[in-house]
């Protein structure tokens, strides 16, 4: 058996003359949709896979669609000749394009073979198939030097048959490994420094028997990363390097290399180089060493990796950062950048080239830590941190600890190396908090912890940029929108459309508890809420002494001009109300997030009840009088129309009951004695999400809250129904059915989950089915929705769409919330808020 090592992310050339069965390895090897045929594109482009006059329209369509591939991250196997240099070298500028490794796999059968099965196939001339031959002698020795990174030689049919595909890692893809890391900066011969930083992370430093560092683990399995630059300027390279290198070993380290390590190796090696930048203090230092502990060192800088992939992907380290289209990926390009970074091409004051803030751009969602340009303190920066304090120039040595994303740091003994340039001070960490306009424009498919991708149509994304530009509340109080509610299955019970048994029946096999809780018709207010004005100004930058704010389940703020200040003062009474509930201490934040209905709902829906229900009950109330009464003087004088009689009755009856059903939610709203505030959930508070918790540990909590201003403050009535009990069940459908009486006006009731976050075994459940009463849905439907006509109508309504918007815009509120409590930049949080708003452009009936 041969074995035939191929990166898992490369770009495949099938090298070999017209029948050397090229195609035939591709089926037996690879994908389907991994394989780039040159005859099969010939045949998209010209209907005939034979005709060469359509090759140049062919391959270009081929590379089109690799580069693509490769974009994405999928290995792709070209099925051509490859037999010219030329038609060779685009192949490998297409996977340099891309910073991924070209590989070849030559077919060098004998010619006869190749002619046998010619002539099953396509019986091309002899001279045509020995020219093919002739080329291919010629071209195997020259593809390393062409720029293949590896080059497989399969000779003889049986080579063929018994070759066997063993994909290889990238040395970069970690991956699998999930830390615990600490990740330390640029170390420079700070030897000291480096050991005290160590024990203050709890490492256990060994030594050989000159004391001389040689090695550290953790108690606990932490795993050491290094960002490179260990040498240079310091005062005890080889001391670094020694420690490190045992670490490295011992298997309780990574480092990468830095561009002090590239420069070293080839000082090392007899390379003519400047001698600056500190080299010549690690070339005198590693001089006095043994040669044998020279060449180890040499050897362990030469072989380190330009960047690492750890915890699945959500980490990169990299010396000098690296740009995300570029993560995992090999190349001289990616390399550099790992190593310099980026620069303009200019130079400062000091004579150092001035480097391009990639930072500032980068919008992925792995976190990158890196070092390489000095600044006076580690902050994160749109998802980037860089650890290089100027140890050695008389700063600090830093760590980040991960995944705590704590910070750690020890000053340094002395200033070692006077800098060129001064050190500077980080970029202002919430600087780039706003949404950049690529960020949303497009297509977009946001990463859910939960759901896993979630696709943003492009036409969507407009409409929710719109809304999210002219008319949401501050982005730095736009930190989540609650999702759409998904309805229960439609009842078959003759006069109502929507039943507890149906809510039930979805969650059972699921859930073996649910909450039953009252659904109040209010409007969904999502309140942020701080402890005080400089807790508003420090975590959300407020500038005005705001405190807070409530806004709309769109992100519009709830209270505008003349009303802003009764919203000021349900804020401060709120705010009085967590105090004395003691949240703000035993959740150990000072701002919290909660989701809740504000009553009444004309506060919000003044408009729409004055433009659109109030006019049709009005109307009916007006004119069916008149012609019910018209009609009965025609039914006295012998006319047949009691059945047309009977139907206005009946209308007028639906009008009124349709005109007390809106009427109950509905009163005037002058002060703060007539607002009411329903909470239901705690979202989030400084590094934390709850929105996952259980809804009992909500509940006595929010108990606490209303008890504190029972005044502006409403409970929400629930009853907890065991699905897989009948008692159980037939109590909790006694209590909708009360709770929705014509006397109680209940809105309905809304059916959660009692552990809260749950995957059941279709997937992510439900986080909630509303279940709503008879006489309220009289106002979604209209009055005279329940004749039986409409009714039958309406049990046709199509419910699958609107409950994949319900889980689309769950696990994105959920995401959002996650990257609040992880202290991701805002952009990152906008993402996943401006999804929940783009989703709601999509074609879904509203009244579901």
């Amino acid at each position: 058996m041969t074995k035939l090592a191929i990166p898992e992310l490369s770009l495949v050339a099938l090298v070999g003359a017209s029948g050397s069965g090229k195609s035939t390895f591709a089926r037996t090897h690879f994908a389907p949709t991994q394989v780039l045929s040159s005859d099969m594109f010939r045949g998209l482009v010209a209907d005939d896979e034979n005709d060469q006059s359509a090759t140049p329209d062919a391959f270009d369509a081929l590379y089109y669609v690799a580069g693509k591939r490769l974009r994405a991250g999928r290995l792709t196997v070209v099925d051509a000749t490859h037999l010219h240099r030329e038609d060779r070298a685009k192949l490998v500028a297409a996977a340099r394009a891309q910073d991924v490794l070209p590989v070849a796999i030559v077919f060098d059968l004998p010619e006869s073979v190749a002619r046998r099965r010619n002539a099953e196939h396509r019986d091309l001339p002899g001279h045509v198939l020995r020219r093919q031959h002739e080329a291919l002698r010629r071209s195997v020795r020259q593809l390393t030097k062409e720029g293949f990174r590896k080059v497989h030689v399969l000779s003889t049919v049986e080579e063929v048959v018994a070759a066997e595909i063993e994909y290889e890692k990238a040395y970069n893809d970690k991956r699998e490994l999930t830390g615990p890391f600490d990740v330390i900066g640029d170390v420079h011969g700070c030897r000291s420094e480096l050991e005290t930083l160590l024990a203050r992370l709890g490492y256990i430093v060994t030594r050989d028997e000159a004391g001389r560092p040689t090695g550290a683990r953790h108690p606990e399995g932490r795993t050491a990363v290094f960002v490179g630059d260990l040498v240079d300027r310091g005062p005890d390279t080889p001391g670094v390097l020694r420690l490190v290198m045992g670490m490295v070993a011992a298997g309780t380290a990574l480092c990468v290399t830095g561009n002090h390590e590239h420069k070293l190796v080839r000082a090392l090696d007899g390379r003519k180089m400047t001698v600056s930048h500190g080299l010549s203090e690690s070339l005198a230092q590693l001089a006095a060493e043994p040669a044998e502990f020279r060449a180890a060192a040499r050897e362990f800088m030469y072989g380190l990796v330009s960047h690492y992939r750890l915890d699945g992907g959500a980490l990169v380290v990299a010396h000098a950062g690296l740009k995300e289209e570029y993560h995992g990926r090999a190349s001289g390009r990616v390399r550099s950048f790992c190593l310099y970074g980026e620069t303009t091409g200019e130079t400062d004051e000091y004579g150092l080239p001035v480097r391009h803030p990639w930072a500032n751009e980068y919008r992925g969602a792995a976190s990158v830590v890196y070092g390489h340009t000095p600044v006076t303190e580690a902050l994160w920066h749109n998802n980037t941190l860089c650890l290089d304090t100027g140890c050695v120039f008389g700063g600090a040595l830093t760590a980040l600890r991960w995944p705590e994303q704590e910070i750690v740091a020890v000053p340094a003994e002395a200033v070692h190396y006077e800098p060129v340039r001064p050190l500077r001070a980080p970029e202002p960490e919430r600087q780039p908090d706003l949404l950049r306009i690529d960020d949303v424009l497009g297509t977009r498919v946001v990463e859910t912890r939960h759901l896993g991708r979630v696709k943003i149509r492009e036409e969507n994304a407009a409409g929710a940029l719109e809304v999210m530009s002219r008319f949401a509340v501050d982005p730095h109080w736009l930190l989540y929108l609650p999702p759409t509610m998904a309805p229960c299955p439609t009842s078959p019970v003759d006069d109502l459309l929507e039943h507890p048994a149906q809510a039930f029946d979805a969650y059972r096999g699921e859930v073996r508890e649910v909450m039953c809780e009252e659904k109040h018709m209010g409007s969904r207010a999502v309140v942020l809420l701080c402890r005080d004005a400089e807790a508003g100004r420090r975590r959300f930058g407020a500038t005005d002494g705001a405190a807070g704010v409530i806004h709309t389940r769109t992100g519009r703020p709830f209270f505008t001009g003349d009303d802003r200040e009764l919203g000021v003062q349900l804020l401060d009474r709120l705010r009085d109300a967590v105090g004395t509930a003691g949240l703000w201490d035993e959740l150990e934040t000072d701002w919290l997030l909660l989701d809740a209905e504000l009553l009444p709902w004309s506060a919000k829906a003044g408009d729409l009840l004055r433009r659109q229900y109030a006019p049709v009950g009005t109307a009916a109330r007006t004119v069916l009088p008149a012609a019910i009464s018209l009609l009965e003087r025609a039914a006295s004088r012998g006319q047949d129309i009691d059945e047309l009689v009977a139907r206005q009755r009946a209308r007028l009856a639906n009008a009124e009951a349709f005109t007390r059903a809106y009427g109950r939610y509905c009163w005037p709203v002058r002060e703060l004695s007539d607002l009411a505030l329903a909470p239901f959930t705690i979202l989030a508070g400084e590094g934390a999400s709850y929105a996952g918790l259980d809804r009992a540990w909500h509940f006595e909590r929010i108990d606490r809250l209303v008890a504190a201003d029972p005044g502006l403050l409403r409970t929400t009535r629930r009853l907890v129904v065991d699905v897989g009990d009948p008692a159980s069940v037939a109590a909790g459908t006694k209590w909708w059915t009360e709770l929705t009486s014509e006397d109680a006006g209940g809105e309905g009731m809304v059916v959660k989950p009692l552990a809260g976050l749950v995957r059941g075994k279709r997937g992510l459940a439900q986080p909630g089915i509303k279940c709503r009463g008879r006489e309220y849905l009289r106002i979604i439907y209209g009055p005279d929705y329940s004749e039986p006509g409409n009714l039958a109508r309406l049990r046709e309504r199509k419910l699958n769409r609107k409950r994949s918007l319900a889980l689309r815009e769950y696990s994105l509120g959920l995401e959002s919330l996650a990257r609040v409590a992880g202290g991701e930049p805002l952009w990152r949080v906008h993402e996943a808020v401006f999804g929940v708003l783009a989703l709601e452009s999509e074609p879904v009936d509203p009244r579901l």
